[in-house]
């Protein structure tokens, strides 16, 4: 299974959260969209622990199964289609969750996110 790391998944897996554990150590890839990164690297930089976290992030982005993915052409689309959808359905969510559903749709891969926001996107593929 492959899968990408939303913000909130990503926090659970260094805080120990056994089921976001075992999900990811099952994965046969692991990505984390650069938005995502952005989002970590902002709170660290404004907490006390900024290297403790900043370490701990760049140890996990250095395994051989984790890449970061960026933002294509392809995702604005999907982003396009996701933002128009959620505005029809009077159902908006943050942008940048829109962007990470843009990625995990682009590269049909499951989404691991805590935020039950995501379940109002159709065709986006969640896990737990």
């Amino acid at each position: 299974m492959r899968i990408l790391l939303d913000t909130s998944a990503y926090s659970k897996l260094i805080q120990g959260d056994s089921t976001i554990i075992e999900i990811v150590s099952n994965a046969s890839a692991v990505f984390m969209p650069s938005i995502a990164l952005g989002e970590l690297l902002s709170g660290y930089y404004g907490g006390t622990r900024r290297a403790e976290m900043v370490g701990i992030l760049e140890s996990f982005l250095d395994s051989p199964t984790v890449k970061v993915l960026h933002i294509t052409a392809e995702t604005a689309q999907h982003y396009a289609q996701v933002d128009q959808y959620l505005r029809k359905k009077g159902k908006p969510i943050p942008r940048n969750d829109i962007w990470i559903a843009a990625i995990a749709l682009e590269h049909g891969l499951k989404l691991l996110a805590i935020d039950k926001h995501f379940h109002e996107i159709p065709m986006l593929l969640l896990r737990p």
